[in-house]
């Protein structure tokens, strides 16, 4: 799919959702952001894309409500013209010791309802135009098959459902629409990271560096880009999964 004169959709305006949009909005791309809390972020982000010369449009939207999401897809694709890639980065990392059931429900509502949600209102216009992106973001550790962190029970298996999820929409929403997932690893640094820990890190990845956000929007450009590439989910992650 050529993005010269297409709309995208990215849930989570924010730091690497920011450089997503830019990169798509320098190849001419227009860019429709939602948020939930962080308004000054997408905010930023739309006006990041309108100095790039595209059509840009910020909406509020729980991921988790299905009747903002409805919404937000229909204004997003109705201001834009269009809509013909759906980015779902909208997330939530949490370390739940001994989770509860209401620990699971906002794992699976951040992580999983919220991609399933948004992708069930997207892909009817993208059905309709006849062609379609749809990219999900998973987790480097499910993708590879090791919790291998204690505390993240809600966590892994909410980004483990993303990949199923993943799998079966590109099976359902085929031929017109290629589904596929990101996962993650070392890509920025957590802020209360300590030198200790981030030695760690670097130790842990082949590669010995953090990826950086520009990592995850070469991904996103690439399964943009690529039309016989669905159902796949890609490990980003400096190969953290060989270590």
């Amino acid at each position: 799919m050529d993005l010269k004169n297409k709309a995208a959709l990215i849930t989570g305006g924010a730091r690497i959702g920011h450089t997503v949009a830019q990169a798509l909005a320098a190849r001419g791309c227009a860019i429709g952001v939602t948020w939930r809390a962080s308004r000054a972020e997408a905010e930023a982000t739309a006006a990041s894309a309108r100095a790039s010369g595209v059509a840009a449009a910020a909406v509020q939207a729980d991921a988790a409500d299905e009747a903002q999401v409805r919404a937000a897809v229909a204004e997003i694709a109705d201001r834009l013209g269009r809509l013909d890639i759906l980015i779902n980065m909208a997330s939530s990392y949490m370390r739940t010791p001994n989770p509860g059931a209401s620990d699971w429900a906002a794992a699976f509502d951040a992580n999983a309802r919220s991609a399933f949600l948004f992708a069930r209102h997207a892909a009817p216009i993208m059905k309709a135009a006849n062609a379609g992106r749809i990219i999900n973001v998973a987790d480097w550790l499910p993708a590879s098959g090791r919790p291998l962190y204690k505390g993240y029970i809600p966590y892994y298996s909410s980004k483990a459902a993303v990949i199923g999820l993943t799998e079966s929409m590109a099976l359902e929403f085929a031929p017109e629409i290629l589904v596929n997932a990101i996962a993650p690893g070392p890509i920025l640094a957590p802020p209360d990271l300590t030198a200790e820990e981030n030695a760690e890190v670097l130790e842990a990845t082949p590669l010995r560096r953090w990826g950086g956000a520009e990592e995850i929007a070469k991904a996103a450009l690439f399964l943009i880009e690529t039309d016989f590439v669905t159902g796949e989910c890609i490990r980003v992650d400096g190969g953290r999964h060989l270590a």
